[in-house]
């Protein structure tokens, strides 16, 4: 298991100058862009322009921070305007970004189809389990929550792991404690 924090994770800016990215987690370890499994990252939005195209890549993406933006693509047409909603769509597809005001952050997870399925949920106020997941990743987006009664991970702060574990996550307070949960399982 390995545990990260958003705020001292480098950013790489994007080629089009349109943002930056910071990467919480990808499997295999050092997989480049073309040949991961799955990739876990943090993007931070300042202009508008084209999204990368990810050909075989389901996507999904959540708004963490800010005005949000307006997705319209072949088949898309979504604002991404409320907090903690995620939004999927096939990484092929070119999309086109606008912002809805001023620079956003987004949390986005990526998956290579045919080799990895998984999901984000947003929990709130209960513990969550790892139990039966082959991989997955946690982030604190609101709160404070506890790792397996023991480290307590702040706002921005996360773990993953790359193998089942018994990684159980419970608030750390009575309430408004908010977590990103994204489980991950092989393709059959």
């Amino acid at each position: 298991m390995q545990r990260f924090d958003l705020r001292t994770i480098t950013p790489t800016p994007w080629k089009n100058g349109g943002g930056s990215t910071r990467e919480l987690a990808c499997w295999p370890q050092g997989a480049g862009l073309e040949d991961f499994g799955w990739r876990v990252s943090a993007a931070r939005i300042e202009r508008a322009g084209p999204f990368s195209a990810f050909a075989g890549v389901d996507r999904q993406i959540m708004l963490l921070t800010g005005d949000g933006v307006h997705l319209r693509g072949a088949g898309i047409d979504h604002c991404l305007d409320q907090p903690w909603q995620p939004f999927a769509f096939a990484g092929e597809v070119p999309v086109q970004c606008e912002l809805l005001g001023g620079a956003s952050m987004d949390f986005n997870l990526m998956l290579r189809r045919g080799a990895w399925r998984g999901n984000v949920a947003v929990v709130h106020d209960q513990p969550v389990s790892a139990s039966g997941h082959a991989a997955g990743l946690c982030l604190v987006l609101r709160g404070a929550w506890r790792a397996n009664a023991g480290a307590v991970l702040s706002e921005g702060q996360g773990l993953w792991w790359s193998e089942p574990c018994a990684l159980v996550m419970q608030p750390a307070s009575s309430q408004g404690c908010t977590l990103a949960w994204v489980s991950l399982e092989m393709a059959e």
